[in-house]
């Protein structure tokens, strides 16, 4: 009998809806207070995820949610990075 192996899941911060950890993008705020996109997805600190649908990018902008995230003001410049980012993926 073979084990499955468990899936990790994590949570959009615009859609609120769980997908795969592999599907999401992270951005990350470490331990000096930086704020910035996770590209391999295992940078140490506080991490949030965001799915690539459009809509998602658009409200996180939109909402400012990493603000509402990490209790602290974002750049735009991470903002934009983000974006950039999850297109890419």
């Amino acid at each position: 009998m073979a084990k499955t192996k468990s899936v990790p899941m994590r949570m959009c911060i615009a859609c609120r809806e769980m997908k795969p950890k592999k599907e999401m993008f992270r951005v990350v705020k470490n331990a000096d207070g930086e704020i910035y996109a996770d590209v391999t997805g295992k940078a140490p600190g506080r991490g949030a995820y965001i799915c690539n649908a459009d809509e998602c990018r658009k409200k996180l902008n939109d909402k400012k949610l990493l603000h509402k995230v990490f209790s602290t003001n974002v750049s735009d410049v991470v903002y934009k990075g983000v974006e950039e980012k999850t297109l890419e993926k």
